[in-house]
């Protein structure tokens, strides 16, 4: 996949459960809430400008006695320019802005994550 082309043509939001899109190669993406919050490509989540990265764990799995978390939630997603959304999260985040490009290249689908070990 050439990640210049990567180009939606259907995008459905559910706020409580996450984003699937239809790119235009016909390939299709469903990204879950807590995988979507744990890939933000924020600079204060991945550590750019070389600081400390502050990623988030709602996708990993909770100890024997999980402490109690409110629901993850989108409270608003909105289009930036032609070539990205931006998500504010209901733990208070919203800096995050979701290029397509980076969309297509986290899809968590068998075929994309093989890819991505090769």
């Amino acid at each position: 996949m050439n990640t210049l082309t990567a180009e939606p043509e259907h995008i459905a939001i559910s706020k409580s459960k996450g984003i699937k899109i239809d790119w235009k190669d016909k390939h299709q993406s469903e990204y879950q809430l807590a995988y979507l919050r744990d890939e933000c490509p924020c600079a204060t989540c991945t550590g750019a400008h070389g600081t400390e990265p502050h990623k988030s764990s709602y996708s990993a799995p909770s100890g024997p006695f999980p402490m109690y978390k409110p629901a993850l939630k989108m409270l608003n997603v909105e289009p930036v320019g032609h070539y990205a959304i931006r998500i504010e999260w209901s733990d208070g985040h919203n800096t995050g802005i979701y290029s397509f490009d980076h969309l297509r290249k986290i899809c968590p689908c068998a075929e994309c994550r093989a890819s991505r070990l090769d």
